[in-house]
């Protein structure tokens, strides 16, 4: 071979070899061949994937409701918790609707929102004003917002059906809860339910009407355009409200009234209540004027007035209550009636309270039940605690608040208590019109099984303490059959006798003041998912 051909021959193969380098060298071993292989391309990078959306989504649209103003598409509200499609209800609503459970949907009031217009106190035509007999009925899980002096009101003559369920409550609440915007102590950002019925009232409107009559009307209080409620129909029906969550109501109006989380006026005996809480109420946590009312298994967590109150000649019977103050707000927990001028006006007030649990945490509050107004009451198998040291358990105002039965017109006798036990560093204090502490003890110990010098042992699932220990469960129950068929014999003191029959277990919402629940809607600031 040429010698010229030969070095170019060998100067190609190592150029050859130097490009590819010694790994990419394969050798048969025949023939003196030499096989170069060419590096695998790289792979084509994958697509980065599209995020999975965190919360929730908004609704596509409003569903269809049978009022023919229907719902207002208002666009979407986005929080914490994901984006919402926003539906707002008309202003009053004619005819029978109802609101579906829509996921990634909520509802809104935007202003006063009626069901129904007034029917007047008479359920037929003789007043004037026939019924609309329109019901709202409100779906289990769904969540109602509102801001500032907006509330919900049903008219005398309508229904609302608000049954939630254990695992699926109805929740009102504001437009800061959505946002995710409140704190421990936030409370006051719109107005609530009103529920008004046409069972008998005192404290009558119009001069010179008879109470409890259909002449004897009112203006439920704290609303701008006030609704009327009263009559003469006890066994009234105003639909029902079952698992029901009410937050941050209270808004303080222009007339500076402020709503509570339910205000009922003149409702009968056949509404339904029961499963309710209050939360965070800038005014009461619930107030009842005049009317038939039950209630069964009621929470009120941290009131900034009264957690309950009770007015105008209500006939009341509440049963498993658990009411907890949050630190340094409210007043007191039970604030009976008010001292005036128809204080002997019947129906009398008779207010009975059963198997409840009341935790005063405020700052020097001026006590923990005040009784007053002439009004007649009847508590039993209940647990009363002072968080603080610095607040009296009962006061009584007014001398005809412990009148002896028959002395006046439908008048039951001094308040009752039987099955109830104090903790607080003073029990009793001096109450208005010469009424001593010497006195409100003395109706106390009437009553049997009482104890004024009990000290508690109850249980937290965290916050303050609500399920009964060993020295609650100690305390012989009295039976309350004969206040009220509305009662039943349960044979234990306090709202829940132990950890496993936590009534108050997953419909409810958990906050720094209290936690009801490990299992249940989450914490009250939130909107659960």
């Amino acid at each position: 071979m040429n010698k010229s051909i030969k070095m170019l021959a060998i100067s190609c193969s190592a150029l050859a070899l130097t490009a590819c380098g010694g790994d990419e060298i394969v050798s048969p071993g025949t023939g003196g061949n030499v096989t170069i292989n060419n590096n695998t391309p790289a792979p084509t990078p994958a697509p980065t994937p599209t995020p999975t959306p965190t919360g929730v989504t908004p609704a596509a649209g409003c569903p269809t409701i049978s009022d023919p103003q229907g719902l207002t598409d208002s666009g979407t509200i986005t929080g914490p918790t994901g984006e919402y499609r926003v539906c707002t209800l008309p202003s009053q609503f004619d005819v029978s609707s109802t609101l579906r459970q829509v996921d990634g949907l909520l509802y809104r009031l935007d202003g006063q929102v009626d069901v129904g217009a007034d029917g007047g106190p008479a359920p037929d035509a003789s007043d004037g004003a026939d019924d609309t007999d329109v019901t709202l009925t409100i779906e289990p899980g769904v969540i109602i917002y509102a801001a500032g002096s907006s509330f919900l009101n049903i008219n005398r003559g309508n229904m609302i059906n608000a049954a939630g369920t254990a695992s699926a409550p109805i929740i009102f609440t504001s437009q800061d809860n959505v946002l995710g915007l409140n704190d421990a102590n936030s409370s006051g950002q719109w107005g609530g339910v009103i529920v008004n019925g046409r069972a008998p009232v005192t404290d009558c409107e119009a001069p010179g009407a008879t109470p409890g009559t259909v002449d004897c009307e009112r203006l439920t209080e704290g609303a701008t355009t006030p609704p009327r409620y009263g009559g003469a129909t006890p066994d009234d029906n105003s639909g029902t409200m079952s698992y029901v969550q009410i937050r941050y109501s209270g808004f303080i109006l222009s007339n500076g009234d402020e709503l509570q989380s339910l205000t009922t006026g003149g409702v009968g005996n056949g509404t339904t209540f029961n499963n309710i809480m209050s939360y965070n109420s800038s005014d009461d946590g619930v107030e009842f004027f005049g009317g038939e009312v039950n209630v069964n298994r009621l929470v009120v967590v941290g009131a900034e007035d009264d957690s309950l109150d009770t007015d105008t000649g209500v006939q009341a019977n509440l049963f498993e209550v658990i009411a907890v103050q949050r630190p340094g707000a409210g007043d007191t927990i039970l604030e009976g009636d008010s001292n005036n001028s128809v204080s002997d006006d019947t129906p009398r007030q008779q207010t009975n309270i059963v198997n409840a649990t009341f935790l005063a945490n405020g700052v020097e509050q001026d006590q923990v039940l005040r009784l007053r107004g002439e009004a007649d009451f009847s508590i039993a198998n209940t647990v009363i605690v002072d968080q603080t040291g610095n607040t009296p358990c009962i006061r009584i105002d007014l001398p005809g608040t412990l009148a002896a039965a028959g002395s006046q017109a439908d008048e039951n006798g001094p308040p009752t208590f039987d099955s109830v036990v104090l903790d607080c560093a003073t029990d009793f204090r001096d109450g208005s019109d010469g009424v001593t502490a010497a006195q409100a003890q003395a109706a106390f110990d009437a009553g049997s099984n009482n104890d004024a010098g009990f000290i508690n042992s109850l249980l937290t699932l965290g916050g303050a303490p609500f399920i009964n220990g060993t020295n609650e469960n100690g305390v012989a129950a009295f039976d309350p059959t004969a206040l009220s068929t509305f009662f039943t014999t349960l044979g234990y003191i306090g709202a829940v006798p132990d950890q496993a029959s936590n009534w108050a277990e997953g419909w409810t919402c958990n906050s720094a003041t209290i936690t009801l629940g490990s299992a249940n809607t989450g914490a009250c600031e939130s909107l659960p998912i």
